[in-house]
Parts: C-alpha cells; sequence; structure tokens
C-alpha cells in the first residue's frame, strides 16, 4: 500500500506535508504560441519562479494562454487554508478564487481565477481520484508583466506539447524547482530523474529525481523525456521509494478545467527554447 503526503507550500522556510491521489479525463489542449514573449535568457517570469499566496510560497509550474491573456500556473494547495491533514480536494478549504498571488519577477501581483478544490467542492464531485490528485491553480498575470514573461522551462528547455499516454516505469523525466528553503542556491533546481510508473487510472505519475521535490516546491512542472509536459509536483511519497515525489497529471487537470471552468480554449504555452536532456542538473 502507498503511503502518500502532499507537498504544502512553505511558509516562511516552514515543512509541512499533506497526502494525495488522483482523477480520470482526457484532453485535447494544443499548445500555442503566445505573444511578444520576452527571451528566454533575461525573462523575469518563467516556469519555476516562486509564487506566495497569503505568505504560502509554492512553485510556479507551466505558462498558458487564453486570447491575449496570459496565466501561470501553480498547485491547488497552495491556496490550501486548513491543516497539513487535509488531503481531499472535495472537502479541503481554499483561499477564494480572486485572491492576490504575488510571482517573483512581476511587478503586480497576479490573481487566481481558477483553482480545481474549489471547482470540484462546487460540483460535488464525487470520484475519489479526482478528488485526491486534481491538484492545480491558474494565475492570470497583470498586463503590465506580459513582456517578462518566457515559457520555456530553465535550464531543461521546452516544453514541446503536453503528455496524454502516461510515461512507464524507467523513463527520464525532468524537473525544475527552485524552493526558498534551498536558501537561494539555484544550482540544485534542475532536477532529473527517473519515473516510477503511472498509478491511479494516469493521474498519478510516481517520480524519484537526484534532488528530491521539498515542500516550497509545489506546484514545480515536470516534463517527459521528449520535453511534453507531464506533471505538477503535488506530493512526497513514503512508500514504496521513501524520498520520491507524485506528479499529478496535468493533461487530465486541464481537461477538467476547459470542462468545468469559463477557461474553456486555456492553452499550455510552448517553451521557446529547444528541449536538451543531454546535460546534467547544475547541481550534481
Amino acid at each position: 500500500m502507498k503511503l502518500q503526503h502532499r507537498l504544502v507550500c512553505s511558509v516562511l522556510g516552514a515543512l509541512a506535508l499533506l497526502s494525495v491521489a488522483v482523477i480520470t479525463p482526457s484532453v485535447s489542449s494544443t499548445a500555442v504560441a503566445a505573444p511578444a514573449w520576452a527571451p528566454a535568457s533575461t525573462a523575469a517570469i518563467h516556469p519555476g519562479v516562486q509564487t506566495f499566496t497569503n505568505g504560502a510560497q509554492c512553485t510556479a509550474n507551466f505558462v498558458f494562454t487564453q486570447g491575449t491573456q496570459v496565466f501561470i500556473g501553480q498547485a491547488a494547495h497552495c491556496s490550501g487554508t486548513g491543516a497539513s491533514t487535509d488531503t481531499d480536494g472535495c472537502i479541503a478549504q481554499s483561499l477564494p478564487v480572486g485572491t492576490p498571488v504575488e510571482v517573483t519577477g512581476a511587478s503586480q501581483p497576479g490573481v487566481m481565477v481558477y483553482n480545481s478544490w474549489i471547482t470540484m467542492q462546487g460540483l460535488h464531485e464525487a470520484d475519489a481520484d479526482t478528488c485526491a490528485y486534481n491538484d492545480l491553480a491558474i494565475i492570470e498575470l497583470n498586463a503590465a508583466d506580459y513582456g517578462k514573461v518566457n515559457p520555456s522551462i530553465p535550464h531543461w528547455g521546452g516544453p514541446t506539447g503536453i503528455n496524454t499516454t502516461g510515461v512507464a516505469a524507467g523513463n527520464l523525466v525532468y524537473s525544475y524547482g527552485n524552493s526558498e528553503l534551498r536558501l537561494g542556491l539555484s544550482q540544485l533546481s534542475p532536477k532529473t530523474g527517473v519515473s516510477l510508473g503511472d498509478d491511479g487510472n494516469g493521474w498519478s505519475h510516481g517520480v524519484t529525481t537526484v534532488s528530491p521535490g521539498i515542500p516550497g516546491d509545489s506546484g514545480s512542472a515536470f516534463v517527459d523525456a521528449s520535453g511534453r509536459a507531464l506533471g505538477v509536483l503535488s506530493t512526497l511519497e513514503l512508500a514504496p521509494a521513501p524520498a520520491s515525489n507524485n506528479a499529478g497529471d496535468i493533461s487530465r487537470e486541464l481537461a477538467y478545467l476547459q470542462l468545468h471552468s469559463s477557461f474553456t480554449s486555456l492553452e499550455l504555452a510552448l517553451g521557446t527554447t529547444a528541449f536538451n536532456p543531454n546535460q546534467l542538473p547544475l547541481g550534481l
């Protein structure tokens, strides 16, 4: 039996752990380019920047667009208001949609415009896997900051698209996170790892990385060996592999969002730099 604990956002350096599980739709999202991205080498806002929701620190995953609007993702539990044992997104409490979120590199706070926990509760979602692993929030950036955004994942490049088929055990995966608990050591941000296989009907991807995700890395992007967006870091696994992590499936999370919110055409933004897995994380 697997034991899981959700990686709760770091609040001024405090460690906390939460547990989690999975869901089930499919996705037909096609990644599209957004207007006039900043150069990847100088962009202040990109996957992997820190986000702060009422003081709780997490890590942004992917950049998204809908029309001319630009968004960045974080984990839904980053706005949670309950105890670390509140692990069911269908009953766990969250700050409301409309909550301001500070995004590192932005001149103005963004606004949380979608939260899967809140959406599931409004729909009276009953599927246990959905309630446990649908862990995505969307932050709309202020238009004044659009010119500072690039969707490329630092160090690795990409994303090149969306993985809708999952990953087999042993496949390589890549991530980037910079929790404030690392005290600004950006060399530890790039992570390379190995898939432990899919679980929960494809809604959960077990991963083990050279530098495990820690609290504050919550929400980090994972991509597969082709650079396709795979998942959102949510949990720390206690078994079968201690210090491994779980990433909720981004294709299913996006499918749920598109079906049950006004963001029916929200799209993943492709990276402007080529995906390059043939390099070691800087921390090795």
